[in-house]
């Protein structure tokens, strides 16, 4: 099963995106990510073997609990490459960053090939098949400052990828366990 370890932003932080995300200028040839799987990406996994995935979720749980709870907040945007549109994170960054070099690390510690790259907080949007000039999009995000919230837990996620070759179809994310961050040592 594909895994990843995420931050779930709660509902009215969602909502409030999907409003702004609603001003924004008509999107010809960008597809849109699914409001309903909208997350903060921390660590991806890939295809997990079943007998990796205990181990997984029991070094997450300690990355979990060696974390104390802190503030995010959506806000501004940006693009990567021409192909991505994202949301932005403010706040607590430097906690997400340290979160997700945890998550990863969960990941290799239980022997998954996980990427080891500088984590860049963000939310994505949309993305385009080719090089689009993003700048309208990411301009109109400059305004939005969204509600901060306290971020207390991670979430192990799985993503379905679309099968059926239907336009449209998107992937689907399905929270499987999430571990409290309480900071305790």
């Amino acid at each position: 099963m594909r895994l990843f370890a995420a931050v779930l932003p709660p509902r009215a932080v969602l909502v409030e995106l999907g409003l702004a995300v609603d001003r924004l200028p008509d999107g010809d040839g960008l597809r849109w990510t699914g409001r309903d799987g909208w997350h903060l990406t921390l660590a991806f996994y890939g295809d997990v073997p079943e007998t990796a995935a205990a181990e997984l979720g029991e070094r997450l749980g300690r990355a979990a609990v060696g974390t104390e709870p802190f503030e995010l907040a959506l806000g501004g945007g940006g693009q990567f490459g021409g192909r991505t549109l994202w949301a932005g994170v403010r706040g607590g960054t430097e906690a997400l960053r340290r979160l997700a070099e945890r998550a990863g690390a969960a990941g290799r510690e239980a022997g998954l090939p996980t990427e080891h790259r500088e984590h860049r907080p963000h939310l994505t949007l949309a993305r385009a098949r080719a090089t689009t000039d993003l700048t309208p999009y990411v301009t109109a995000l400059d305004t939005f400052t969204g509600a901060p919230w306290t971020v207390a837990e991670l979430a192990l996620m799985r993503s379905d990828l679309p099968r059926s070759g239907v336009p449209g179809e998107r992937p689907r994310y399905e929270k499987v366990a999430a571990w409290e961050l309480t900071g305790a040592r």
